[in-house]
């Protein structure tokens, strides 16, 4: 497996073409902007490496029977499912931010699956390529990122209705050796610290739209492939030369629009081409995996109640009872997500292909109470933080030789409890709730693996109302 430092240097070595605020980047591994970002990533392989954690984050593959990084594992037993979880939180509150790698872990579950069940039906040899990107995957532990969102354009219309064809990703031309595709991916989170990018269809599809129903993988700094990074609040800050104002001073999330201008992709990495009808089938099974995933916004609530009940500390209002019920109130909300999460990785099943899949229902259950308990959890965190978070001076007026001791006596709390602990401990509840952070504790929490009328629309799919109702007739004495 690799080190941590062996993943910066894999980074560093690939020839991406980048654009950030209107200007191509060529020296990516210095950029401020982007550097957080990949220490994030590097987390997932730093952890690996220590003994406490290693039962977590590493995993024995089914191919090779090697020690491998279990963002790269394809779930052999409803433990691992629960070690996936149990993962994802403590990552989460190591990081305090999106490390980026679930989105390419829950792509290569979900093709495990698809892939052998178009296979079944058609006689096709996608599995078998599948497999052979896997275990280079596996082999070379690399960072893949899932590409599923399209531009869309249009929400009335289906992928083939659009005027504008390359709203949705797409095969423009069949060569002998491959095919070129065409197209965008949206909201692409960590795409520019991967090795490797897997697309896959963003929706249901009909025969209309048969050229839309594509899955491959290529290399990320494949000729064609643009990034266009995504700008966030407080942005610029890690670009200022301090630490305190980012907040979170160590780690950051990453999302890109990824642009694919004519990009060859050969035969033997290619997993769906034209099997429209199962187009659907993967982003369900794709969904319901990442929807599971949603146990590290437990682990960043983590850091988060840790900073609130600390700032509550550091001002003296810890020991009132308001204070108290809503710190309990926070615990509460956060703990329920991680529940779930684990609810349906116990509930899951074998599927055909040999993996084992989440139950559906408690998976959509999962993200749908993460479109609500984030958004509560940040609001009690601000309300016990105070208006100070937002209007406090920034750390140059702080460190100022003029007006510096202004800023350090006013922004005094309890004796004892340097000045500096005080305002660190604001800009990281800043930078989660409102900040940079907020794209990975909030926007991603309503947004990613789908917004919340999706969950609603698979809650409603899986659930079983029937079984409701003859429960309800049984006890009321209803025969017919």
């Amino acid at each position: 497996m690799k080190t941590a430092k062996e993943y910066l240097d894999s980074i560093k070595e690939m020839n991406f073409e980048i654009y950030l605020f209107g200007e191509r980047i060529r020296e990516h591994w210095e950029n401020p902007i982007i550097k957080p970002t990949r220490n994030c990533v590097a987390s997932t392989y730093e952890l690996a490496e220590k003994p406490e954690y290693e039962a977590l984050l590493t995993a024995t593959s089914h191919l090779s029977g090697k020690k491998i990084n279990r963002f790269c594992h394809i779930h052999q037993s409803i433990d691992d499912l629960v070690k996936k979880s149990k993962m994802e939180r403590v990552l989460g509150a190591y990081t305090g931010s999106c490390f980026q790698r679930c989105v390419g872990m829950d792509s290569l579950n979900a093709l495990s699956m698809v892939t052998y069940d178009i296979d079944q039906k058609y006689g096709t040899e996608y599995n078998k390529r599948f497999l052979k990107f896997l275990r280079y995957v596996q082999d070379e532990d690399l960072v893949c990122d899932g590409a599923m969102t399209d531009a869309k354009a249009d929400r009335s219309l289906r992928p083939s209705e659009q005027a504008d064809p390359d709203q949705y990703l797409h095969v423009v031309e069949e060569k002998p050796d491959g095919i070129i595709a065409r197209g965008a991916k949206l909201h692409q989170t960590g795409a520019v610290n991967s090795h490797e990018i897997i697309v896959m269809p963003t929706r249901t599809m009909r025969e209309d739209d048969k050229d839309y129903a594509i899955s491959f993988a290529v290399p990320s700094d494949t000729k064609g492939i643009i990034y266009i990074y995504g700008r966030q609040s407080s942005d610029t800050r890690k670009a200022e030369g301090g630490d305190i104002d980012t907040g979170n001073i160590m780690y950051g999330g990453q999302e890109c629009m990824v642009v694919f201008e004519d990009v060859f992709v050969p035969w033997d990495r290619i997993f769906m081409y034209k099997e429209w009808d199962f187009a659907g089938d993967l982003v369900e099974k794709f969904a319901s995996y990442h929807r599971q995933s949603y146990a590290c916004k437990a682990g960043i609530g983590d850091a988060l109640i840790g900073a609130t009940q600390l700032i509550a500390e550091y001002q003296g209002t810890a020991a009132a009872s308001h204070i108290k019920d809503r710190i309990l109130e926070m615990i509460h909300l956060n703990e329920t997500i991680h529940c779930c999460s684990l609810a349906c990785a116990h509930e899951g099943h074998k599927e055909p292909s040999g993996t084992y899949y989440v139950n559906p229902l408690w998976a959509n259950v999962t993200k749908l109470h993460v479109t609500r308990h984030p958004y509560e959890i940040a609001r009690l965190a601000q309300e016990i933080a105070g208006g100070i978070m937002v209007t406090m001076p920034s750390e140059r007026d702080f460190k100022d030789p003029n007006i510096g001791k202004y800023v350090s006596k006013y922004l005094k709390g309890v004796e004892g409890v340097p000045i500096e602990n005080r305002v660190r401990i604001l800009r990281l509840i800043e930078n989660i709730t409102l900040g940079m952070g907020a794209v990975c504790y909030l926007t991603e929490s309503m947004h990613g693996a789908g917004s919340p009328q999706a969950q609603k629309i698979m809650i409603g799919r899986t659930s079983n109302i029937d079984r409701m109702k003859d429960a309800a007739k049984r006890l009321c004495g209803i025969k017919a």
